[in-house]
């Protein structure tokens, strides 16, 4: 099965988006959470080894405490982040509604 972007979709108990960005280096965020934790977190684009850190970091957090920790972080002199847009990929994957200001 292919993820298509923006729909969430259930694959042996886990969930999972295709995340399009907006105003980031990164194009798209491939996320999943599966027993209430983060289980895949794959940026595509964006500053490599900061992505690459980042979704290692994130792996087993559960959602809410991801978004708690990195919501509204910006980069430079732009409106949000990867981090902060993997808030809004996680908080559309669990169907809530965003809390950031950085949409």
């Amino acid at each position: 099965m292919e993820l298509q972007v923006g729909q969430v979709q259930e694959r042996d108990g886990e969930q999972e988006l295709l995340y399009k960005t907006s105003g980031t280096c990164s194009q798209f965020i491939e996320v999943g959470v599966k027993d209430g934790k983060v289980s895949k977190c794959l940026f595509y684009g964006g500053c490599s080894g900061n992505t690459q850190g980042l979704s290692k970091l994130v792996a087993g957090m559960s959602p809410k405490d991801v978004i708690s920790r990195l919501d509204g972080i910006r980069c430079g002199t732009k409106r949000t982040s990867c981090p902060d847009q993997l808030c809004r990929a996680l908080e559309q994957l669990q169907g809530t509604t965003p809390t950031g200001t950085n949409q």
